[in-house]
């Protein structure tokens, strides 16, 4: 990496992502020189108005995301048309000089760039898990919707036996609550680029397994690219 990284994160909801970036980046450079990373953020919904917002939403039945509008508020999206609209941000960005993209959702698919490393949540995070659930007798899963808890096996597929549990990082949701449902399960992953340290610390506090939250997985691959 030369001295000065580029890095471009992108969301698939509107940037910029104030709950979730600050946090990434205060894990990726510590220890390193102030400035020594420049970085720019982009969103997939970014500059949309209420009609295109409504017609990204997800319908019933539909493989959905959950993620952030600027105002804070929650939109449940189609997977099918985010991804549409996600791989064509990419490749605009693909020609922008960056060093990395930062693909920040445990959920997409994409397709292949031409001239930059793209860091994908999703793979990073399945991996890591897949690899330390091995030796797990049950492995917990925390998602933001409840529809995502009924086809979380046709889009993750982890060998061994795991429960999942609903806890949206965008309504309020009780997340030590939720939690408590994984409490026979021996390592739990919250499986959502959204919950951040805080949550993370209800978890813990609501269970006795190791729990891996998703960002600080993905803040520490990106801080050994760099």
């Amino acid at each position: 990496m030369p001295s000065k990284s580029k890095i471009a994160f992108v969301t698939i909801g509107q940037a910029p992502r104030v709950d979730l970036v600050p946090e990434m980046m205060a894990e990726i450079t510590v220890g390193l020189p102030e400035g020594s990373i420049e970085f720019r953020e982009f969103g997939v919904l970014d500059g949309m108005g209420a009609e295109e917002l409504d017609a990204m939403r997800a319908r019933d039945g539909e493989h959905s995301f959950a993620t952030r509008l600027k105002s804070g508020e929650e939109i449940v999206s189609s997977k099918a048309l985010t991804e549409e609209k996600l791989n064509l941000l990419l490749k605009k960005i693909d020609g922008e000089g960056f060093d990395l993209i930062v693909l920040l959702c445990t959920g997409t698919k994409i397709e292949p760039l031409e001239h930059t490393l793209v860091v994908e949540a999703q793979r990073i995070v399945d991996s890591t898990v897949e690899a330390l659930a091995a030796s797990a007798r049950k492995l917990g899963v925390i998602v933001p919707l409840e529809r995502q808890v009924r086809d979380f096996n046709e889009r993750h597929v982890f060998s061994g036996d795991h429960s999942i549990v609903s806890a949206s990082p965008y309504a309020g949701d009780d997340m030590g609550m939720r939690a408590k449902q994984l409490d026979d399960c021996d390592l739990i992953v919250m499986h959502c680029m959204g919950y951040s340290a805080e949550m993370l610390d209800e978890v813990r506090r609501a269970v006795d397994a190791p729990v891996l939250l998703s960002r600080r997985v993905v803040a520490g691959v990106v801080r050994q690219m760099i």
